[in-house]
């Protein structure tokens, strides 16, 4: 258990790094606008003429600030589609669409919630007796001020739903939502219900963040050192994500009023504040206590204990562990990343890692006793502080004081590291023993051994996925797949080599049919063709890259022909025996007719279909696709239009519509499902040449209009305009009778379903 909590917080943490990644950019945007459009910069260095207002550049630098604060603006929907691509474990897209949804139908249902208690006015007005700051704009919304908790609420629980449901086998009639198409359905009905209970919830959670972002700023320094101790003793478990989020970016790490807004967590109150700095004396030291000290450390702590490690090396190894600690701690002071180093020593030698602990979280104490308020983006190597330091100014930063503090930081690291080493003989960079690589490790040295330990077990591990494993020796291996997608209702397949697709494999699968076109494969399987092809992704990203095994096939081949003939032998004894018991036989051989009468099929109700075009009606093996001709996706007619508007067939509903507008699925009122597939191959038109009139889940009745067809696009593009009118799902009692064969008005009847007694 304890693991399995481990494991979903690691993952936790690294759903956090997508919308971080985003930080520098957005920050350096900022920075660099906010910098060079400031008056008093652009006068202390006589740029008027290059930067002054009305220039081009100061038009652009205008621009470049006002993009990098709506990235910041909008951080709740970034981490909601960030959190959820990070979180999903397949179709990372659907799973970004839906928390796009989620976030605003949350948020939507907040907003109602207040209205409807009058906390919200009818014009969008806050109440008078609101509590200032608890109710913001959400992209335009007017809603509770959740911040980034809102965004990660909608991506940890869209992503949980969507990998719970993106495989999920509705019944026939609702197949064609199942799938991936069901995740943004249960997420828009689930997040309306969390957002109402979001606006009895939250405001006791707000209280609760207060309360805890009080706690940590009322501790003062001892607060910001516990942070900084805890923050980095976390990033051997990846988890320090977890951890320094919401003093970033939330109420916990305080609140203030920014140009007239409230303005919450560290890192938005010093952005908020770099946006407005015209009217800032100085940067707030209480906001930038969980970050400023990283300047200290990674620009000259860290650099130090790298120089101790190359000066500990053997003599022999000191080139070569010279050159990949240099780059190390240049990567660290240019940029903050200081994995390769921490690593490397908390790997082989913890204690040091414990120093680098100690003295790290330290460095957050003494940059908030000293004033310093230097923000950054990502982490604290020198880009950070040439933006958000030196170029703001030592009035606004107190940047200055970091330089005789890093340099003492500089010696301390390495007279400890030094010391340490030489008495523990620790095995840094360039001290290995001679029969062991001059290297710098990373978290995935921490799990080598982990991970090697697994992989004898994963090497036997077999598919848990038979279909799917079926489909790709039906389709010759994963080496004669080239490419996998599917429409309404077939699993379209590329393949290298045609002739290694066997039929009677695939046939296996459950298909209704089998369509071959060249390297063009068709596996027809219905409308729930969307959660097969889904399963196959997901199995061919870890199945062997080879051609089905020859061998294995004759074998299939052997045991098929064989149930094939036991199949015939035993349909044979049927009919004989059936034969025997409609003529009788006495023992001379002769044969007597018996008195039992053939039984007479009744018809116990008919339903009739009509034709939904103006056009030409022919039964449906006239259709020019095997798929339609053979009955594998249901039974019907035909029609050629020879007009462009499609009339609803019969009373009922619209089912679903296909993203590529070419089909209608249709439910009618006596039961009947059905598709309405106008012209033959025009999902490849992607939706040209089709406007849909009706939405899904519509009632309408027989005659109303639901689509218009641009003909004379359709018969130019389309391999052909004949469209199936198809009874999808036809019962083993019901037959399908056509009444017209020929030209046929909309509205016309078309083919009778009859239900046999």
């Amino acid at each position: 258990m304890k693991d399995k909590i481990f494991g979903v917080l690691q993952r936790v943490g690294r759903s956090f790094m997508l919308p971080i990644a985003i930080l520098p950019v957005a920050g350096l945007l900022l920075g660099i606008g906010s910098s060079f459009t400031n008056e008093t910069t652009i006068a202390t260095y006589g740029l008027q003429k290059i930067l002054g207002s009305g220039t081009l550049l100061n038009s652009l630098l205008i621009i470049m600030n006002k993009v990098g604060s709506a990235v910041f603006d909008n951080l709740p929907l970034i981490f909601a589609v960030g959190v959820a691509i990070g979180m999903a474990k397949k179709e990372k897209e659907v799973a970004a669409l839906s928390a796009l949804i989620a976030y605003f139908v949350m948020n939507v249902a907040i907003s109602a919630m207040l209205l409807i208690n009058n906390e919200i006015t009818a014009d969008g007005q806050i109440a008078a007796d609101v509590l200032e700051g608890t109710i913001t704009s959400v992209c335009g919304i007017q809603s509770l001020q959740m911040g980034v908790f809102g965004g990660i609420i909608v991506g940890l629980g869209v992503a949980a739903l969507h990998n719970r449901f993106h495989k999920i086998v509705l019944p026939n009639a609702l197949s064609f939502f199942g799938g991936s198409r069901f995740v943004p359905i249960i997420s828009t009905i689930v997040y309306m219900f969390v957002g109402i209970l979001m606006y009895f919830v939250w405001p006791v959670v707000q209280n609760g963040i207060y309360a805890l972002g009080g706690l940590v700023t009322g501790s003062g320094y001892i607060g910001t050192l516990i942070f900084g101790i805890i923050k980095r003793a976390l990033i051997p478990f990846g988890l320090h994500h977890v951890f320094y989020m919401p003093f970033w970016q939330t109420a916990v790490g305080g609140t203030m009023e920014v140009a007239g807004q409230m303005v919450q967590g560290g890192q938005n109150i010093f952005f908020a504040q770099l946006a407005d700095s015209a009217n800032v004396a100085h940067f707030s030291a209480d906001a930038t206590r969980y970050f400023s000290g990283e300047f200290i450390f990674m620009i000259f702590g860290l650099p130090g204990a790298a120089l101790a490690m190359y000066r500990c090396a053997k003599p022999e190894k000191k080139k070569a562990a010279g050159g990949l600690l240099l780059s190390a701690a240049l990567a660290c002071m240019f940029t903050g990343i200081t994995e390769p180093l921490e690593f490397s020593f908390l790997f082989v030698a913890p204690a040091l890692f414990v120093v680098q602990v100690i003295l790290a979280g330290a460095a957050y104490m003494i940059a908030h006793i000293l004033n310093i308020a230097v923000g950054l983006t990502f982490s604290g190597g020198f880009l950070d502080l040439f933006l958000f330091g030196i170029l703001q100014g030592n009035a606004k930063t107190s940047w200055l004081r970091i330089i005789p503090v890093g340099i003492i930081y500089f010696i301390l690291y390495y007279v400890i590291f030094t010391f340490m080493i030489k008495k523990f003989d620790f095995k840094t960079p360039g001290r290995e023993d001679d029969d062991t690589e001059t290297k710098l490790y990373t978290k995935a040295d921490v799990n080598a051994r982990k991970e090697a330990g697994n992989a004898a077990g994963a090497a036997t591990t077999t598919s848990n996925d038979p279909v799917s494993e079926l489909i790709t020796r039906g389709l010759g291996g994963k080496k004669n797949i080239v490419d996998v997608d599917c429409c309404a209702t077939r699993l379209r397949i590329t393949v290298a080599e045609p002739e290694r697709v066997r039929d009677e494999l695939l046939k296996q699968t459950d298909s209704r049919g089998i369509v071959k076109k060249g390297q063009g494969v068709q596996v027809i399987y219905g409308p729930h063709v969307t959660v097969i092809k889904a399963k196959l992704e997901e199995y061919l990203e870890t199945a062997p890259n080879e051609f089905a095994d020859e061998a294995q096939g004759t074998q299939n081949n052997a045991v098929a022909e064989a149930g094939n003939s036991t199949a015939e032998n035993a349909n044979g004894q049927n009919s004989t025996a059936v034969q025997n018991q409609s003529t009788g036989t006495d023992n001379a051989g002769n044969t007597a007719q018996t008195s039992a009468p053939v039984k007479e099929e009744k018809i116990r109700k008919t339903a009739i279909i009509y034709s939904p075009v103006d056009g030409i009606a022919a039964d449906l093996s006239t259709a020019p696709d095997e798929g339609f001709a053979g009955k594998m996706m249901g039974d019907g007619a035909v029609v050629t239009p020879t007009e462009g508007t499609v009339y609803a067939p019969a009373d009922g509903e619209v089912e679903f519509i296909f993203d590529t507008k070419h089909a209608i699925g249709f439910q009618t009122d006596s039961g009947i499902p059905m598709l309405l597939h106008m012209g033959i191959d025009t999902v490849k038109l992607e939706g040209k040449g089709f406007e849909i009139l009706v939405t899904e889940g519509q009632k309408v009745k027989k005659g109303e209009p639901m689509m218009k067809l641009d003909l004379e696009f359709l018969s130019a593009n389309a391999p052909s305009i004949t469209s199936p009118i198809l009874d999808t799902e036809p019962e083993d009692n019901q037959r399908i009778r056509l009444l017209a064969n020929g030209e046929i008005k909309a509205g016309e009847p078309l083919f009778a379903v009859e239900t046999l007694e």
